[in-house]
Order: structure tokens, then sequence, then C-alpha cells
């Protein structure tokens, strides 16, 4: 039972980490959805955050890869550190979730703290499993 909780665990992080990529690539295109990310400061980010944009969406491509790894989900890559890269996942997720928290834009605040929070608990699930 464990097990398949792990596997949809990891599934639905997978999701999330896609969108999330998703989302970041209509950002580094010019949609006017800059108020849910780094603080609400932008509508349109500005052409030099664009590229950091592009890669965050890499990164988070690269995450789901690790969870679905990590979860026996997806074989090959043998080479990834699956443990220790979760970890670092998990932590970086909780910090996001805090950071989230105190944004000063309540649009981040309120869509993207609860997806940071359910992703961390199911990360953290996932790696202590």
């Amino acid at each position: 039972m464990e097990n398949n909780l792990v596997t949809v665990s990891s599934i639905v992080v997978a999701i999330i980490f896609v969108s999330l990529a998703i989302f970041q690539e209509l950002l580094t295109l010019g949609f006017p959805l800059a108020e849910f990310t780094l603080g609400g400061y932008y509508k349109v980010l500005p052409k030099k955050l664009r590229a950091i944009s592009a890669i965050r969406s890499l990164i988070l491509l690269f995450m789901a890869v690790v969870v679905l790894k990590h979860a026996k989900i997806f074989n090959g890559l043998d080479f990834l550190p699956s443990h220790v890269l979760m970890w670092i996942i998990t932590i970086a997720l909780g910090l996001m979730t805090l950071a989230n928290l105190m944004s000063q834009s309540k649009k981040e605040k309120y869509t993207m703290t609860p997806v940071s929070a359910v992703t961390f608990l199911l990360c953290l699930y996932i790696t202590l499993a």
C-alpha cells in the first residue's frame, strides 16, 4: 500500500513540476502572469528576467525526472543520486513555501504558497518513504 502512495504522490509532484515549467515558459514568452512570481513586482517579466524563467523551467523538468526516478517510475539515468537530490528538492520547496508566504503579492501568496506547501509535503513523504 505504501508503495502505491509513493507512486501516486510522485506522479502528482511530477505533474505539478511540469505545470510550473509551463507557467515559467509562459512568463518567458511575455504573458502577463508575473504578478504570481518574484514578489509580484511585474505584470510582464522584463526581458532580462525572462532568461531566468526559461532556466527555471528546465530545472523544474529536471526535478520532475528526479522524482519519477526516485520512485522507480522512470528507469534510466542510474548515475543520478536521486535520494540526495530529493532532499535538496524537498528543502528548497520548504524554503520556497516560506518565501511565498512572505510575498507582498497577494496573487503569489494565495496561489503559489499552497502549491509549494503541498509539493513540499508530498516530496517530504516521498523522500522519507
